[in-house]
């Protein structure tokens, strides 16, 4: 069984793939922003662990990631955590996969929400530090990471997923997509022994698409690494 870290874990998505995975025997340690976070997911003692942390504020990512190395190499993350709007998207949708992903022993696997939203993102770095990114942008950019360390990182498989417009707190009760299909991608890459391609791909109810162009692009990549070891201070290793 592996042992695996979930970030966002009370509430949606999160906590569907959390205890879909601790179901199926693995070893799950979820990521909840705060103490009182833990009580919106059902069944707390199945958990080999719980990390805390607010994932807008640095200072609790980096903590979170010591919180987190402290259970030992992981053999999945999935960076599940999210924010549809306000000045802390940048933080929670990319910098803080960026961080935990530098700061923790490389797993075996890695796994990014994306979003469908991301091929609208814009290219321009300077919102990152401007504070000034929108929610497509913050998707493109992680889309980008999770290619960056697919090419870069021999070792480790990286994979993004579109779970499409689900009916979460974030995505509202209205959203037209499945729920179900949304989290079952997450566990099936995390668990699933033969996936095609191997890493770097861009999935959608467990079937690949094309993403942004500028995502799959080697010098846009380099731009960010570059743009998110200097805004945070951590290199990517």
């Amino acid at each position: 069984m592996a042992l695996i870290l979930v970030t966002g874990a009370s509430t949606g998505l999160g906590r569907d793939t959390a205890q879909a995975l601790a179901g199926e025997g693995h070893d799950v340690v979820v990521h909840v922003r705060n103490r009182a976070r833990l009580g919106d997911t059902a069944d707390p003692g199945r958990w080999a662990g719980v990390v805390v942390g607010d994932l807008s504020v640095p200072d609790q990512i980096e903590d979170a990631a010591r919180q987190a190395a402290a259970f030992g190499r992981f053999d999945v993350v999935v960076h599940n955590a999210g924010v549809l709007s306000g000045p802390e998207t940048v933080t929670v949708n990319t910098v803080a996969p960026y961080v935990l992903t530098a700061l923790l022993e490389k797993p075996s696997r890695l796994i990014h929400l994306s979003s469908g939203m991301h091929r609208s993102g814009s290219t321009d770095l300077r919102r990152l530090t401007r504070g000034t990114a929108s929610y497509s942008d913050t998707k493109l950019w992680v889309t980008a990471l999770s290619q960056a360390c697919a090419s870069r990182w021999p070792g480790t498989t990286s994979h993004a997923v579109d779970p499409g417009w689900v009916p979460t707190r974030m995505g509202g009760a209205g959203a037209p997509d499945d729920l179900v299909a949304g989290h079952r991608t997450q566990v099936w890459l995390a668990t699933h022994p033969d996936v095609t391609p191997a890493t770097g791909g861009y999935w959608y109810h467990r079937r690949t698409r094309d993403p942004h162009p500028a995502a799959l692009d080697e010098e846009f990549q380099d731009r960010l690494l570059h743009a998110l070891e200097h805004h945070t201070g951590v290199p990517l290793g």
